[in-house]
């Protein structure tokens, strides 16, 4: 028998200690599925199947999935689907980010230990496509990205619906008694109207558009809709790209260099993208050595101009921006501050994939040329000072004007408990000018570091017909969620970063424009409050979680594992 242990089915070998063996008995058992020798000798592609019945957003994944196999089989490669770990974000506790890093793992070790010549990567919600390249990366096989893509917009009352900037929207609306129960379970009703992902500019959206832009996903794949046949068609075209991938040895750490990275940060910043995705691309990147930095991410926010007009940043749905031709014309309209030269998954630059690309049509409103953009500056901004030494972020294309430039009295809650009993009391000293501020809900104090860091607006102030006011955390916040909010405080309170010393009635300046964030407190204060500070106790003594609890970094290091 001819042993070759280098591709399809004779890879990674289970170890018997007999290799011939071992191939023999892989190939019977391959054989028990209806397999015959000559579709063995195919190059094998693995499919990562991350449906579940707690994931809405993947439920399309079996018309996906078949789409996939047949531009496998047209190409010559046997596809062969295998799940892993699915994120699901409503239905996971206590936040699907808690989890990504396991996902990560799953999908490393899975395209590891079986064999497979090249992998699609087939996911959509938040975390999955962070977690997806993240394991890929590091496993270096010939890989693609291929995402579940976004809903199709619901409506209430003649009102177009987006999951989940609008469902914020008005559940301030009900918070602040401008809705009733009825009301509130008709906007229910009709806020996802398909499956699919979120439908505006969410993190699902925001992470599908990068992978896009890194040129580990076919160009025009982010935007499609998950019921539109242009979806079953990205599928199908994935299936066979990924065979041209593996024949030509096409691994993500060819694709994925520094210049595919500043090209995804632009992309970031032009879309009005999500947070979440300064902490992704930067784990991304860590995997493969490189450091992306927050004061780069500055530089390059403060150098591209905001074009995508999509909710939350804008007015639109993900559907119109496919309808304007997706991430590609954005592209076409950055092209020249680009690098041209960055290799994509079609073996070609992404000059040579622009060059087909028409610049925004006249006709549509939801991408801006650079001459008419919605800002002169990028979505996101990050934060220093003495609050934020490691960093924060802000979305400032979300945020409202008149508070990027503020000083309040700081409103200060010492965990989500707490905020959730003592946020509507009526006798708390809140006003519009204050600065909510909460604590020790990052990476370790969440735990997991949840989307929590869109603090709710006091009742009595929402009443009174306040809509925004400055909110700051070490958590995240829906890349769907708007208002002017400042997140992922490193370090964070739970390990004894400055936020752990910020008391009621502190003074808090917030400077977007100088790219500021400081606690206007005495020194000598600060430091008499430091010694008497009490960190919380772990929340985990066993299991996944005392693994992530004693090795996850800080958000500015992308909160992966110290050991990844």
């Amino acid at each position: 028998m001819k042993l070759d242990d280098s591709t399809g089915i004779k890879k990674g070998l289970t170890n018997y200690g007999d290799p011939a063996f071992s191939v023999y008995i892989r190939k019977a058992f391959a054989k028990a599925m209806g397999y015959a020798d000559h579709e063995l000798e195919r190059p094998i592609i693995g499919v990562i199947d991350t449906s579940s019945g707690f994931n809405s957003c993947h439920h399309n994944f079996p018309d996906l999935i078949d789409a996939v196999k047949r531009g496998v089989l047209s190409q010559g490669g046997l596809p062969m689907v295998f799940p892993t770990i699915s994120l699901g974000e409503m239905f996971t506790a206590p936040t699907t980010m808690m989890f990504r890093n396991l996902m990560a793992m799953d999908t490393e070790e899975m395209i590891r230990a079986q064999p497979m010549d090249g992998v699609v990567l087939l996911g959509g919600c938040d975390k999955t496509v962070p977690a997806q390249l993240m394991g890929a990366v590091s496993a270096d096989l010939p890989a693609l990205s291929l995402v579940a893509g976004p809903m199709i917009t619901g409506d209430y009352q003649g009102e177009r619906l987006g999951a989940c900037t609008d469902c914020r929207r008005f559940w301030r609306d009900y918070r602040a008694g401008a809705l009733n129960d009825q009301e509130i379970g008709a906007v229910e009703d009709r806020l996802c109207a398909t499956t699919g992902t979120c439908m505006v500019m969410g993190t699902a959206s925001t992470m599908a558009a990068l992978a896009e832009a890194l040129g580990i996903m076919l160009p025009g794949g982010a935007a499609p809709p998950a019921v539109m046949a242009d979806r079953r068609r990205q599928a199908e075209a994935t299936g066979r790209t990924i065979v041209s991938m593996v024949r030509k040895n096409l691994r993500p750490s060819q694709i994925l260099t520094p210049n595919a990275f500043e090209n995804a940060i632009r992309v970031l910043m032009a879309i009005g993208g999500s947070t979440n995705a300064v902490i992704h691309l930067t784990a991304i990147a860590k995997r493969l050595g490189i450091s992306l930095g927050l004061k780069r991410f500055n530089i390059l926010s403060d150098e591209t101009p905001l074009l995508v007009n999509v909710k939350p940043s804008g007015e639109f749905y993900m559907e119109d921006l496919w309808k304007a031709g997706g991430v590609p014309v954005v592209m076409k309209e950055l092209e020249d501050v680009l690098h041209g030269d960055a290799l994509t998954a079609l073996g070609t630059t992404v000059a040579e994939n622009l060059a087909a690309v028409h610049h925004p049509p006249e006709w549509q409103e939801v991408i801006r040329t650079r001459e008419l953009p919605l800002a002169e500056n990028g979505g996101l901004a990050c934060l220093f000072g003495n609050l934020a030494p490691d960093g924060a972020v802000i979305k400032r294309s979300a945020a409202s004007s008149r508070f990027l430039t503020h000083r309040g009295k700081a409103v200060v809650f010492n965990s989500l408990a707490d905020l959730h009993s003592r946020i509507d009391a009526p006798d708390l000293a809140v006003t519009e000018d204050s600065v909510i501020v909460l604590q020790n809900a990052g990476p370790i104090g969440g735990p997991g570091m949840p989307e929590a860091g869109y603090l709710p607006i006091p009742k009595k102030l929402l009443r009174s017909g306040v809509k925004d006011m400055v909110r700051m955390s070490d958590a995240r916040m829906s890349g769907t969620a708007f208002g002017t909010v400042v997140l992922h405080i490193a370090p964070e309170a739970a390990v004894g970063g400055p936020l752990a010393l910020v008391r009621d009635g502190d003074m808090i300046e917030l400077d977007v424009p100088r790219n500021r964030l400081e606690m206007l407190v005495a020194e000598e204060t600060l430091a008499k409050r430091r010694e008497s500070l009490v960190l919380p106790e772990p929340r985990f003594q066993r299991g996944y979680g005392k693994l992530y609890i004693d090795h996850i970094q800080q958000a500015n290091l992308g909160c992966d594992f110290d050991f990844l």
